[in-house]
């Protein structure tokens, strides 16, 4: 059995085709345990880190940071017996940035990973220790957590024409900010920071060698480079403040920006359209007093066992929506061609916005969960689609959603179906203003709900019934909840 083995990128969940290289969590020459992270890919749906198949030693990574592959495509080669002596410069001899396919003679000495039909959809490949099985990141059953190694290396290294390194492209240096560093901290350490987090650093220009991580291990967190970038002085470039350096070379000499449609975004915009022009869309519009409801949100928030969960009126407009589907239950249904589909359980959608794009990530079956559940629920939801790891799984299958507009400070709009749901609710700010309460004009807390609907479904009266309800509920979430339960 060959000691070489490249690794194809595998399917990824769902079908899909192909996936962009974000960044490389190993190098070539790092010596790699089983099921640990070595690469992140991001898809049409979400980014995913890839854990190894093999333990061994990387030989050769084919594709840079950036790149666009194939599903099946190879994507790194790992030796699986680094202590067994040299192997031919044949297999691993020429540099990795010119490696984007594998040689006639690589092949004929590389066992290529099984084909993705010999595994169960979502698997890496067979048991691991433990009794576990290795899988990943996001997909199927998992008992341990995996342990990310700390890169080595104070900056990505070019390929040179006599030895195999990997391709990560260089960060080019700003000439009014400084370059990111993704190596060694002040004293001399590794700096401890997640992909997601190394990006922004490198959007914002910020240099995380210079940064004191208040994560746990001292890691680095978007706080702390969100921090760095808002307190940079003016002494650093004056033009630092008025013309980022990162978004001014992004322009070309016709002072237009190129920006490559894929991943979230381009699947993004192919459901939108798809939706926007085969399901009718009808939006209706209900201004709520809802200043009960943030006074019973305040005594929640008092209460001894809700004092450390995260309390938002977003909590209430999920609550009131599960409570007015029961009540309407075809709300909650998919237009099928000859059939109506109506679901017994609602997967609900929350719209997150990232630096990735638009996802929708929902809560399974969330109608069934308490209110401290479901609380609990949504702050993983958001903290995930915060940290760019919301996996494709917990992106499919919804069928209602929420899109909380307000937190922009805007009073409400008309959203866009996800294709195969029926309803989505738009949530508005939430502001003081006059408002006619017991005969007297008085300050009141007001929003607006905008809720659209597919009209082959859903008509006038079924859709304006489910909004005057949620309408209800919100106007007097107490009441609502010992009338309604």
């Amino acid at each position: 059995m060959s000691r070489i083995k490249e690794f194809n990128l595998p399917d990824l969940g769902e079908g899909l085709t192909e996936g962009e290289i974000l960044a490389w969590l190993v190098k070539v020459g790092d010596v790699i345990e089983l099921n640990q992270p070595i690469v992140e890919v991001e898809t049409a749906k979400a980014a995913v880190e890839i854990p190894a198949k093999w333990a061994g030693q990387v030989q050769a990574i084919f594709h840079p940071e950036g790149s666009t592959v194939e599903v099946g495509t190879p994507i790194i080669a790992i030796d699986t017996d680094p202590g067994a002596g040299p192997i031919e410069a044949s297999t691993t001899g020429a540099p990795a940035a010119a490696l984007p396919t594998p040689s006639a003679a690589s092949l004929a000495a590389v066992e290529v990973a099984p084909a993705e039909g010999a595994v169960e959809p979502g698997l890496i490949g067979g048991p691991a220790p433990g009794g576990r099985t290795a899988v990943l990141v996001g997909y199927g059953p998992r008992n341990t957590a995996a342990k990310r190694r700390p890169r080595r290396g104070d900056t990505p290294v070019p390929a040179q024409p006599a030895a195999p390194v990997a391709p990560v492209a260089p960060v080019a240096p700003a000439p009014v900010a400084p370059a990111p560093s993704n190596g060694h901290g002040p004293a001399g350490g590794p700096v401890l920071a997640k992909p997601p987090v190394r990006k922004l650093a490198k959007d914002l220009g910020v240099d995380l060698s210079t940064l004191t991580g208040s994560g746990p291990l001292g890691s680095i967190t978007r706080e702390d480079v969100q921090r760095a970038a808002s307190g940079a002085t003016a002494a650093a470039e004056p033009l630092a403040v008025s013309a980022p350096a990162t978004v001014a070379a992004s322009f070309g000499a016709d002072r237009e920006q190129r920006i490559p449609v894929k991943g979230v975004r381009k699947l993004t915009a192919e459901n939108m359209s798809r939706s926007a022009f085969t399901a009718p869309h009808v939006t209706e519009f209900l201004t709520v007093d809802v200043t009960r409801a943030m006074k019973a949100l305040d005594r929640l928030r008092n209460r001894r066992e809700w004092r450390d969960v995260r309390v938002s009126p977003l909590l209430l407009v999920a609550k009131a929506v599960l409570l007015a589907v029961k009540r309407h239950p075809m709300v909650n249904s998919t237009w099928a061609g000859d059939e109506i589909v109506v679901k017994d359980y609602v997967n609900l959608g929350i719209a997150a916005a990232t630096e990735r794009g638009l996802i929708v990530p929902n809560i399974k079956d969330a109608g069934r969960l308490s209110l401290r559940e479901l609380a609990d629920a949504m702050t993983d939801l958001v903290q995930t689609a915060k940290a760019g790891k919301t996996s494709p799984a917990d992106m499919s299958g919804g069928t209602l959603t929420i899109t909380n507009v307000g937190v922009f400070g805007v009073d409400t709009g008309t959203p866009i179906l996800p294709p195969g749901e029926s309803a989505i609710l738009a949530f508005g700010a939430v502001r003081e203003m006059p408002w006619v309460h017991k005969g007297k004009v008085r300050p009141r807390q007001v929003t607006t709900l905008g809720l659209s609907f597919d009209h082959r479904i859903i008509d006038g009266e079924l859709g304006s019934k489910f909004l005057r309800d949620i309408g209800e509920f919100l106007a007097d979430p107490e009441a609502a909840l010992l009338a309604w339960t």
